[in-house]
């Protein structure tokens, strides 16, 4: 299926059923008095984690989801019968905006999650409410109020522990194969990925994190050059990032130490977001140079970019050192807390602190 991170539906509770006039009417019993039953509620809409979808594409087909209408009062004081409630499945991550005023109206993180986003309108009253010592027989009644109406935008961020960043053709989608059942595809040319790859890494027997690769990142791209400005985003949940290098880089193209500048730059103007998360390097496809260069290639990038988080050597085709490299991470992921609470606000302050009271150099 088609990966699709964002999209734009309407949504329509149900109004509320309206109040009956009615009196009753009985044999041998001339003076019945009022009857008249409430109406029902209208059903409301609600957004429910479904941790089985990983795709908004169905929301580029049905884009309107109603809510059903609360059923009228009768007679004999019966009251309608209230709508059923609209269920729309969405997908672990899903953040929801109301166009109309520019803001978060919630997100869906956690599995059968329910998120409302239209409330359904209150029943009617019937005429048996207005009875009184002074008016036995009332004739007036109080119809269903209207359930809400809106427009939202809903936008995908992919839940995942480690996000891999780089230039295209650094080895992102080579890593994820090597690490996880993820089978992205892989090629000699740049921008073999077009959109984000989830993969399970599992370290161990009962240890295991997720790991997302998003297209390559280029020169520009937080102002909107090829496809990192719509993809970084993604990023935004993960606890740590890993980026990666190409140790070997073709004649013509960008050294490695050139690469971690562009990205670096990258993530400080996508945002503080970015900018603050934690992040290693990952020197690849060691395999195409010898360990004297290898090792130079290190204390070069080391050295002039000051780096104190830490920096791994591998190769995702062999697969060489990639499983300490894992070890590593898990063990890291143990240690930080998840930077978003399904019921709590963002506490950016303690993550930053987390985040920098373990500098090893790699």
């Amino acid at each position: 299926m088609k990966f699709v991170d964002e999209a734009e539906i309407r949504v329509e509770a149900g109004d509320g059923g309206n109040g009956c006039v009615s009196f009753r009417r009985e044999r041998f019993i001339p003076k019945g008095g009022p009857d008249g039953g409430d109406g029902g509620d209208g059903g409301s809409v609600y957004l429910v984690g479904d941790p089985g979808l990983n795709t908004l594409a169905d929301f580029r087909h049905v884009r309107r989801h109603r809510a059903e209408r609360g059923r009228d009062g009768m007679g004999q004081n019966r009251t309608g019968r209230a709508g059923q409630d609209k269920l729309v499945p969405v997908p672990l991550g899903t953040r929801v905006f109301d166009p109309e005023i520019e803001e978060v109206v919630g997100e869906v993180l956690q599995p059968d999650q329910r998120l409302l986003v239209a409330q359904g309108g209150f029943h009617g009253l019937g005429n048996t409410r207005y009875k009184s010592s002074t008016n036995r027989t009332p004739r007036q009644s109080k119809p269903g109020t209207a359930g809400e109406r809106r427009a939202l935008r809903l936008e995908l961020l992919l839940l995942a522990d480690v996000g891999l960043v780089g230039l295209p053709n650094a080895g992102k989608s080579s890593l994820i194969r090597q690490v996880s059942s993820a089978r992205p595809r892989v090629a000699d040319y740049p921008f073999t990925t077009l959109y984000p790859n989830l993969g399970v890494v599992s370290v161990g027997t009962r240890q295991s994190f997720v790991i997302a690769d998003i297209p390559g990142v280029i020169a520009g791209a937080a102002e909107g050059a090829g496809l990192g400005t719509r993809f970084l985003k993604h990023l935004s949940r993960t606890r740590l990032l890993l980026h990666l290098i190409d140790i070997a880089p073709p004649e013509g193209s960008a050294s490695p130490l050139e690469q971690a500048r562009v990205i670096t730059a990258e993530l400080n103007a996508h945002g503080e977001s970015l900018a603050t998360k934690e992040r290693w390097l990952v020197l690849n496809k060691s395999d195409l140079v010898d360990a004297a260069e290898a090792d130079a290639v290190r204390q070069e990038v080391v050295s002039a970019l000051e780096w104190r988080t830490p920096l791994f050597v591998v190769s995702a085709a062999t697969g060489a050192q990639t499983e300490a490299l894992m070890a590593a991470v898990m063990q890291r992921l143990q240690e930080l807390e998840h930077p978003w609470q399904p019921t709590q606000n963002e506490d950016s302050a303690d993550e930053e602190t987390t985040a920098s009271a373990w500098h090893p150099l790699g």
